[in-house]
């Protein structure tokens, strides 16, 4: 009896591995084959060898959209021009450690009423800087872009390159410095910036949002502490002499973002935690907004386990369902009411505040991939690269309609798919 149970144990086993192999090599064969993924692989190539400002209509070239194209970049341009547009940052950078938010060329950088109040140094002379500062994600941007850079091209010499008196390192570590020293929440043991929606960089107060003024509401979210503990963890890769000093920061950053930010009754991330009050009503539930963006770069920073990601995955689907999105690039669900952002362009499922954004749905396409979720992952996938081939062109954003709207040249969005996809494939191969 015991040999008979054995034996269908394995028939079972057998079964069971023969179905899977069938999945796996359907899955390969969609994969290899998917018009759509040709199409956008080479279609990035094509965009990125065009520049590195964040799309057509975009002067500057800015650090948060850099860093999720540099890879892309390394594809088609020498070394030594990626280098150099690092190094514009490192030669803008300010006094205290703060990272610029983009640059552009000196000539057009003309100082308008109520603009951006352009930044220069004896560093840099050809170009001038400027920096949002609602936002709280320059300095692990820039972190992280070095970091790709160095891995994809193996140059650690360029982490030795001097700019003034620091060398790359140097500046690098002073950086993450400044987060500590001037966007610290002592309470939380977490950095802090401006009210936002999720990731977006446009405060809730002013009619253009992207400066700190005297309405400013200050709190700590899931995005700006998620890619500081990936830049932490970039860091001490990369400048091993580091890790001494900076691991257990890391770890306590980790640590208090689920002690002060993970909702463990709903499974969802807190989309902000007020220093000093919220500026919303007492009537309005925030936290009955999911933040996708937030949630995506999350699991990147290792926050959340599989089971957690499943479920985080789930929502997402159910709440592109229940708007009636494109994707999963829905930046959140439900949106902000009309009231909650003086930013005219902020109205429900506009711009930030629900608008589709590849920019961000793809980075959690590779996330799927990175734990296991390949099946998930290619099925979340095609809507966004279908749209790709459908419109001709990388949108910044779409409606809740799935219309284009922005840049069509939004080298963001290239550079996430075209890695998203080149996981796809080493995934099915294994």
């Amino acid at each position: 009896m015991k040999r008979i149970v054995i034996a269908l144990i394995l028939i079972s086993q057998m079964f069971s591995c023969s179905n899977k192999n069938k999945v796996n090599n359907e899955l390969k064969a969609k994969v290899e084959t998917n018009e759509s993924f040709a199409f956008v692989k080479k279609k990035a190539l094509e965009i990125v060898k065009m520049g590195f400002n964040a799309g057509d209509g975009y002067g500057e070239v800015w650090i948060r959209d850099y860093n999720t194209f540099i890879e892309l970049s390394v594809e088609v341009y020498p070394q030594e021009t990626l280098k150099e547009n690092l190094l514009v940052f490192f030669r803008l950078q300010r006094g205290d450690g703060n990272i610029i938010d983009g640059f552009i060329p000196k000539n057009k950088a003309v100082q308008t009423e109520g603009g951006y109040e352009y930044i220069f140094t004896d560093l840099e002379p050809d170009y001038a800087g400027h920096k949002n500062t609602v936002e709280t994600d320059h300095e692990t941007s820039l972190m992280q872009a070095v970091y790709k850079y160095v891995k994809k091209t193996g140059d650690t010499d360029f982490l030795h390159v001097k700019v003034g008196e620091k060398t790359v390192a140097e500046r690098l570590e002073w950086s993450m410095e400044f987060l500590l020293n001037h966007k610290w929440s002592k309470e939380h043991g977490l950095i802090y910036g401006a009210t936002t929606a999720d990731w977006g960089d446009v405060q809730h107060s002013h009619p253009w949002g992207v400066f700190i003024t005297e309405d400013t509401k200050f709190c700590v979210d899931i995005y700006d502490n998620a890619m500081l503990i990936i830049a932490l963890d970039n860091m001490m890769e990369i400048i091993p002499s580091t890790k001494e000093k900076w691991q257990s920061i890391r770890n306590g950053i980790a640590e208090n973002t689920m002690k002060h930010l993970w909702d463990e009754e709903n499974q969802k991330f807190i989309p902000h935690v007020y220093l000093d009050g919220s500026p919303y009503p007492a009537d309005f539930n925030e936290n009955e907004i999911y933040y996708h963006g937030g949630t995506a770069v999350a699991i990147e920073a290792g926050l959340l386990n599989k089971e957690q990601i499943k479920v985080s995955l789930d929502k997402m689907i159910a709440n592109v369902k229940a708007s009636g999105a494109g994707s999963i690039g829905l930046t959140m669900y439900p949106p902000y009411p009309a009231w909650a952002f003086e930013n005219e362009g902020m109205y429900p499922y506009g711009y930030q505040n629900g608008g589709d954004w590849t920019w961000f749905g793809g980075r959690m396409i590779q996330q799927l991939v990175n734990y296991g979720f390949v099946e998930e992952a290619y099925e979340q996938l095609l809507p966004m690269t279908e749209r790709v081939m459908k419109n001709d062109g990388f949108f910044e954003w779409y409606t809740v309609k799935n219309e284009p709207t922005g840049s069509g040249t939004f080298r963001g969005s290239a550079g996430v798919l075209y890695k998203a996809i080149q996981l796809l494939e080493t995934a099915v191969e294994k």
